[in-house]
């Protein structure tokens, strides 16, 4: 070893490698299947001894027949069982040093556990108990709708909360699980019984997927299989809704006359995942609006000074997606803010990217891709989105290669195909 050192000359910088010429691999999952036919993905790696449990189900907001009610059963999952209080359950979790959560997507809502994997027996029986004996208690329901009622009025006085609600809400149509917002008299109209009906049908008899990584113990699969291979999994699928989006393009909402800041949000319809443009239109979005070395804040930024910041991107839905530009400007520069975007489609539209700045672009996202591989817990999250969107490893390997060798010709000819400003949807909320 010493030898060896000795003849390394640290006079000399190593070679710098571009990103672009790395090599990425996504570790594979391991997949087995409990006694009901529950899928359960798995990635064993890490140093540490940890684990990440998630418990997917169809049951977000695509399911519910009334505002509110998904999100607020799968909220109220942990305020309460038959045998604990929302305290016991919380101070279980805490006093193994465990965090449990939950969220509510589109389609989808989730119950995850964050542990040392020395502890699970000792968690798994709890996190059974909430997805089959919930009982989801009126005073937890009343404080819960005191909450959030405040919050919503907080929100409110907010231009890019209004922002995010409206633009959604013209895009897919405001009774589309993908537009619809929160009022005020929603949270009133919500009734204990619902929420219980909702928690039976889609919680403990609907359909639902574990995702695991971290060190995993030998006796993960039959500790699954004892405490949630006998629960429902009924084959419920989120069918395709019609869109009603609005006629009219172009919206100005003054939120607060006193206000001194606007939000922007510019955005068009775009197909999901499954569309043949979907991966190379990645690549146009990160140098259009995509990072911090991107036309739109180079212009709007760095150069204008309208902003401290603008990006685009696409959004992560399962049936339907958009292209979304958004940013916070002043008011008075809202408009230039506006002109100055539109100006940047119309240059990629016109003019092809030189090849230093798209080396540029596909540094950043191959480096990108690599941040996000680094552990256990965000290779099961890059699985995960693979698997709810009915993918499979061929996309990743796919989005490697086409950042890799998408020409700027390909590049601007998707641009005159999908940047037309005529096509967007364009709102400011002051």
């Amino acid at each position: 070893m010493i030898d060896t050192l000795k003849t390394i000359d640290r006079t000399v910088a190593p070679e710098i490698v571009d990103a672009v010429n790395f090599k990425l691999q996504l570790k594979s999952y391991k997949k087995f299947t409990l006694k009901n036919g529950v899928d359960v993905y798995t990635i064993d790696a890490g140093a540490e001894e940890v684990l990440s449990l998630e418990w997917v189900f169809y049951a977000g907001n695509w399911f519910e027949d009334q505002n509110l009610v998904a999100a607020s059963a799968n909220f109220l999952l942990k305020n309460g069982t038959t045998k604990k209080s929302a305290f016991q359950v919380n101070e279980h979790f805490e006093y193994y040093g465990s965090y449990l959560n939950r969220a509510c997507y589109n389609e989808t809502a989730t119950v995850s556990l964050h542990c040392l994997n020395k502890h699970i027996a000792e968690l798994l029986p709890v996190v059974r108990e909430l997805l089959t004996d919930s009982i989801m208690p009126e005073q937890e329901l009343a404080i819960y709708q005191q909450n959030m009622k405040q919050r919503l009025k907080v929100n409110l006085k907010k231009s890019d909360f209004i922002a995010g609600r409206l633009i959604d809400s013209y895009l897919y149509g405001e009774h589309h699980p993908y537009g619809k917002y929160t009022r005020d008299e929603d949270f009133d109209k919500l009734n204990r019984q619902q929420l219980l009906d909702f928690y039976n049908k889609y919680y403990q008899q609907g359909k639902f997927m574990i995702f695991v990584a971290g060190r995993l113990p030998v006796n993960l699969e039959p500790l699954l299989n004892e405490y949630f291979g006998d629960l429902g999994n009924s084959n419920i699928q989120a069918g395709p809704i019609a869109l009603k989006s609005s006629e009219e393009k172009k919206f100005r909402v003054t939120n607060d006359k006193d206000g001194v800041q606007g939000s922007i949000r510019i955005a068009r319809p775009f197909p999901n995942r499954h569309h043949p443009d979907f991966l190379k239109i990645q690549v146009l979005n990160s140098l259009f609006g995509g990072f911090f070395g991107s036309r739109l804040m180079s212009n709007i930024r760095e150069d204008k000074g309208y902003t401290y910041g603008i990006h685009s991107f696409l959004q992560n839905h399962i049936h339907e997606s958009a292209w979304m530009i958004s940013t916070e400007a002043g008011k008075d520069v809202c408009e230039a803010a506006i002109t100055e975007i539109y100006k940047e489609m119309k240059t990629l539209r016109e003019e092809p990217v030189d090849e230093e700045e798209l080396l540029l672009v596909r540094n950043f996202m191959i480096g990108s891709i690599l941040g996000d591989l680094d552990g256990p817990f965000q290779i099961i999250a890059r699985w995960k989105n693979i698997i709810l969107n009915g993918l499979d490893e061929n996309y990743f390997y796919n989005s490697i290669n086409t950042i890799k060798t998408i020409s700027a010709e390909e590049l601007q000819g998707l641009a005159q195909k999908y940047l037309k400003p005529e096509e967007f949807y364009e709102l400011v909320v002051v």
